[in-house]
């Protein structure tokens, strides 16, 4: 029967090949155009898993994010939620990922420390799932999101705008700011980078959406941008730029193994303003460090997120954990003149007394302060904020001590003999507990002189 059909196709083509070639074509594009439809609805329906399974390195499903992420105790260490208040605690491992777990070790040539005071903190818990966040503003779209893997919420950002979190509108000589950044594996080199603008605003309702990709746009701002895919799909990549007077003045771009979207689909971004030098991380790599960043004396006044569009539809950035704190850590007049420092920079996991590795630097500061004042002996003291239950929470407190005592002796090698530990729970809060920033102002460790 195959060589009646093909004769019979060549003989319709020599007698009526215009009518033929017509009927042809006309098949084949509505075959064509059915099969991109469904590959497009099957990349709509999978783009979130695909996300969330590199993000995971497993594909289980795990806790959906209606908890909290402050790091207060739960119930045990199985993934059973503690009711306290009608909030829900969930236990859950905050580094997941598909790589190896870093350590304080792998992370020795990380210096950045935190600002001094937390004065933003974005969880997105305020929101609801499918919404673009109450307290940002944008000329485009977004959308709240789960992780599997992760606890919290989500902005997944996939169309071409400014988005602009309205809460930040003070960036002063000394900031620091930190944030988790993700995106889908298969995201194309030919789609935007994400970028972070610190900008000088006069008027920020109406000038922010000015910023954009292509066209001329009148710019005052410092420039960074991540990509997860660089030309030749093996690394990532990452630009800089300086606007002075709408007027490029230092630009440059290199490539780097942090972001990489097939085989390191999630970063910690951690950006350290000191007056006018800038150092940008991806992890524990510094990926720039430039001293004439900022024109000292500007306002800058504006945190801006900007992407381009997107080459594919399954590709998208996830950003959420935005932490920003001000003021320089003054550690060693602090602790040894005034008899205490504290600090939010030495970070746990979720619920456990294990030391996040981006805390080195830190701990870093504080031991060389120690090592260079042999004669001083400090009391270490953990506290938590509200959520969860008090006696777990005072526990968790006192455990975290231990720990940081545990790292400045092993690590740092300072004397067991001259540190003592302590935990206070959530029983001394210095912020408010019913909002974010308050909450992480609460987590924290206190060095006490003795």
């Amino acid at each position: 029967m195959k060589w009646f059909h093909r004769l019979l196709v060549a003989a319709t083509l020599f007698l009526f090949p215009s009518v033929y070639s017509t009927s042809e074509a006309q098949f084949i594009k509505d075959i064509k155009r059915r099969a991109e439809e469904k590959l497009k609805r099957k990349a709509g329906d999978k783009v979130e898993e695909g996300i969330d399974k590199t993000i995971d390195g497993t594909g289980k499903k795990k806790p959906d994010g209606s908890g909290n992420n402050s790091g207060t105790a739960s119930s045990d260490k199985t993934g059973t939620a503690n009711k306290k208040g009608g909030a829900v605690v969930v236990e859950d491992d905050a580094n997941a990922n598909a790589n190896a777990t870093p350590t304080l070790k792998s992370y020795s040539k990380f210096d950045f420390v935190p600002g001094q005071k937390v004065v933003a903190m974005e969880d997105f818990g305020q929101d609801a799932i499918g919404d673009f966040p109450a307290k940002w503003n944008t000329n485009a779209t977004g959308e709240i999101v789960n992780l599997d893997g992760q606890q919290g919420k989500f902005l997944m950002l996939s169309k071409e705008g400014v988005f602009m979190p309205e809460f930040i509108t003070k960036l002063p000589d000394n900031f620091t700011l930190e944030m988790q950044v993700f995106c889908n594996p298969e995201f194309s080199f030919y789609s935007s980078g994400l970028y972070f603008m610190f900008a000088a605003l006069k008027d920020r309702d109406k000038e922010f959406g000015n910023y954009k990709m292509y066209g001329q746009a009148n710019r005052e701002a410092v420039e960074v941008s991540i990509h997860p895919t660089d030309a030749g799909g093996n690394r990532g990549h990452s630009t800089f730029k300086v606007w002075v007077d709408n007027k490029e003045t230092i630009k440059n771009e290199a490539s780097n193994s942090k972001f990489h979207a097939k085989t390191h689909n999630q970063v910690k971004v951690s950006i350290w303003r000191q007056n006018q030098r800038l150092r940008v991380y991806l992890d524990d790599e510094k990926i720039w460090d430039i001293p004439r960043a900022f024109t000292m004396g500007k306002d800058y006044n504006s945190l801006l997120f900007m992407m381009g569009g997107t080459h594919q539809a399954i590709d998208r950035y996830v950003i959420g954990s935005i932490r920003l704190a001000i003021g320089a850590p003054d550690t060693r007049n602090k602790l040894i003149n005034e008899g205490k420092y504290s600090t939010t920079g030495i970070l746990f996991d979720v619920n456990k007394d294990q030391i996040r590795p981006e805390s080195f630097g830190t701990l870093k500061d504080i031991a060389n302060v120690l090592n260079e004042n042999a004669a001083v002996k400090v009391k270490i003291i953990g506290h938590t904020d509200s959520d969860g239950d008090d006696a777990a929470n005072l526990e968790l407190s006192k455990r975290r001590a231990a720990a940081v005592k545990s790292a400045l002796v092993n690590e740092f090698g300072i004397a067991a003999d001259r540190l003592e530990t302590d935990g206070k729970g959530e029983t001394q809060p210095v912020g408010d507990n019913t909002k974010p920033e308050g909450k992480a102002q609460n987590r924290r460790v206190e060095f006490v002189k003795m």
